[in-house]
């Protein structure tokens, strides 16, 4: 039915797609570390202790002094050309690969859960360029309340503000998707076949958690343990060849073990001389990958007696990578387009 006269020209009846992750600092400077490290650690899905307890540590120590740091690491990794992240460089190339790939009938955007650009912005601009029915895909395969939910959250507390409101749905966790797996098992085999040595040992590093939350009901240690179960039948591996640990823990409490970088260190002193590291729980290569992994634990292994160390790479943008991506999406799309 045509609008009536004058009616002012709305645009409707497109279906959108977010692509969603952790977040990125806007610059490796004091200021712009501080910023996005302050978002990211008041976030009450990230950090559970008390408020009265927890922010005279974070005002009165870390953000006084993690910013210097954290910048410094930043800036090992950063994209010099583009002026940003790894992870801002890959998550953008990840949409418009997608957008490509689904043609023209969906709108395609990205955004970070913290830092720029923001999940209210690209909500707010897929919902101007007519989408009323809007996909808003956490890009993490094992779900957990500091990952995936808090990234609903912000989707979900932004809608809160509107008044005409788009159908929104999220994307369920995929850590034991075949598409998913077979990927990261192609990926490996890849990888692993370009190696001048023979890895005695692959470590599935996934990012921690504080035990407690797993405690609490958390699925995410089990959603990793089943993506390695999973990864191990398809490469044909055991237990001792491809071993799961946990990274990037932060602060006083005892987080899911083992611990990454401990482990590293136990199977050097322990008389192993190669090791590959692979980090299934991220889509794209960042930080925690690139430097933690593949400088910080190298460090560790060389230190502790170990010789030949391999980071294998995220699925990122590469063909592999999209084809989870896009496998996920049209299976979440389902009625919509």
């Amino acid at each position: 039915m045509p609008l009536p006269p004058h009616h002012p020209a709305v645009p409707h009846g497109k279906v959108g797609v977010l692509l969603v992750n952790l977040g990125t600092p806007d610059g490796t400077d004091r200021r712009s570390m501080r910023r996005y490290l302050e978002e990211f650690l008041t976030d009450r899905r990230v950090i559970e202790t008390p408020r009265l307890k927890w922010y005279p540590v974070l005002y009165g120590i870390i953000l006084n002094t993690r910013p210097q740091k954290k910048g410094r690491d930043y800036a090992t990794i950063w994209n010099r050309e583009r002026d940003e992240s790894p992870l801002r460089t890959y998550t953008r190339s990840q949409a418009e690969k997608l957008s490509a790939q689904l043609g023209d009938g969906v709108v395609v955007d990205w955004a970070m859960r913290y830092g720029n650009p923001s999940i209210a912005s690209r909500l707010d601009a897929l919902q101007a360029a007519g989408c009323e029915r809007i996909l808003v895909y956490p890009l993490y395969p094992q779900y957990a309340a500091a990952t995936t939910a808090t990234v609903n959250d912000k989707a979900f507390e932004h809608l809160l503000t509107r008044r005409w409101q788009p159908a929104l749905r999220t994307v369920p966790p995929y850590h034991d998707d075949p598409v998913y797996i077979d990927a990261l098992a192609r990926s490996a085999e890849v990888h692993l076949a370009t190696l001048s040595f023979e890895p005695e040992v692959v470590l599935a590093s996934f990012h921690g958690i504080p035990k407690s939350y797993f405690e609490k009901g958390d699925p995410y240690y089990c959603h990793c343990q089943k993506t390695a179960r999973l990864l191990r039948q398809r490469l044909g591996w055991d237990e001792q060849r491809l071993r799961v640990t946990f990274q990037s823990r932060f602060g006083p409490e005892e987080w899911l073990q083992p611990y990454t970088d401990k482990t590293v260190e136990a199977l050097a002193r322990s008389g192993v001389k190669s090791l590959a590291v692979m980090t299934p729980g991220f889509v794209a290569d960042c930080l925690e990958t690139i430097e933690e992994i593949g400088v910080e634990n190298a460090d560790i292994f060389r230190h502790n007696g170990g010789v030949d160390f391999a980071r294998i790479p995220c699925l990122n943008d590469g063909d592999d990578g999209m084809a989870v991506i896009e496998h996920v999406v049209r299976r979440e799309l389902q009625g919509w387009i």
